[in-house]
């Protein structure tokens, strides 16, 4: 069904070609990756999946201070999608594809595809630490969507700025539990996040993945700024199942849509994070209202809501 048009109700998405300008605010990125996931998936459909939901958005923050349109406040582009991520050769060209942009932009967001990109992502845009947002370690071995946070330390990611929250009971092992403790990972389980609070959980994991280099609110530089940043991983499937029903291993009992949407603001709101991905979104399972991936259209305006809010703290 055609979306209504409203001159004074802009909407979401529809962003220009990032090859259009040579510095920008925020790219987006598709990549569609899924051959190596550990369960069948259609996550390679979900970027366009995400692209069409972001229209039935508005870009405007209502506050606090006066209403902002993110349209209006950033310069945001879109740079299509990487074909065939999967295997050596794609991600490869992942990596050059967002070292490319990360050099001319504050905020590179990668909208997956399964779990498995977020390894050539954080190493193309040389991320110096870690945050997920997931109820999984990925420390598997071999190549898959289970093994991102492995390849990411194997290739010499400082395991003491990798942070991991909502890590869920009933969907881990006590081996991998245990290789994040030798590790030396700081692992937020999902009863301590709500035990604590988000606040108190987001300024921990900012510290440790930003290496104790502060810089929580602090205002974002020039488009491709210097300094190697925090690469903040989305795994959708840390929510609960009723509201990510096509999230293959999501659970009953996960964290609600707000829980995950205050989270990724708060994240993105520091000058640290320069990269984030969305994944294990499958968008050819989902409801017939959509839910997951309008819940992942979401959280790619929250992140660029907490850019916005990186210039303009009120």
């Amino acid at each position: 069904m055609a979306l209504s048009h409203d001159d004074l109700w802009p909407r979401a998405g529809g962003w220009p070609d990032a090859e259009s300008a040579p510095a920008w605010d925020a790219v987006i990125l598709g990549i569609p990756a899924f051959r190596t996931s550990l369960s069948p998936t259609g996550a390679h459909a979900t970027p366009a999946a995400i692209r069409e939901a972001l229209r039935r958005y508005s870009p405007t923050v209502i506050g606090p201070g006066e209403p902002r349109d993110l349209n209006e406040v950033l310069r945001i582009a879109d740079a299509g999608d990487v074909a065939d991520p999967d295997g050596p050769a794609g991600e490869a060209a992942v990596r050059a594809r967002v070292a490319d942009l990360a050099g001319r932009s504050d905020l590179v967001v990668a909208l997956g595809g399964d779990n498995s990109l977020t390894c050539p992502v954080a190493e193309g845009a040389d991320a110096a630490g870690l945050i997920t947002l997931d109820a999984h370690f990925d420390l598997r071995d071999g190549v898959s969507n289970g093994s991102p946070v492995r390849r990411l330390i194997a290739g010499g990611l400082d395991p003491h700025r990798v942070v991991q929250i909502g890590i869920a009971d009933f969907a881990n092992s006590a081996a991998y539990t245990r290789r994040a403790a030798d590790l030396g990972i700081r692992v937020i389980t999902l009863d301590e996040l709500r035990r604590r609070g988000a606040a108190d959980v987001v300024a921990e994991a900012l510290e440790v993945a930003g290496g104790g280099s502060g810089g929580s609110g602090a205002t974002a530089g020039h488009a491709g700024g210097a300094g190697r940043g925090i690469h903040l991983d989305v795994d959708v499937d840390v929510c609960d199942r009723s509201v990510a029903p096509a999230c293959p291993a999501s659970v009953p009992g996960g964290l609600q849509a707000s829980e995950l949407r205050t989270l990724v603001r708060a994240l993105s709101s520091d000058a640290r994070v320069r990269s984030a991905d969305i994944v294990e979104v499958d968008a050819t399972a989902d409801t017939p209202d959509q839910r997951t991936v309008r819940l992942a259209a979401l959280c790619v305006l929250e992140m660029l809501a907490g850019l916005a809010a990186r210039r303009d703290p009120s």
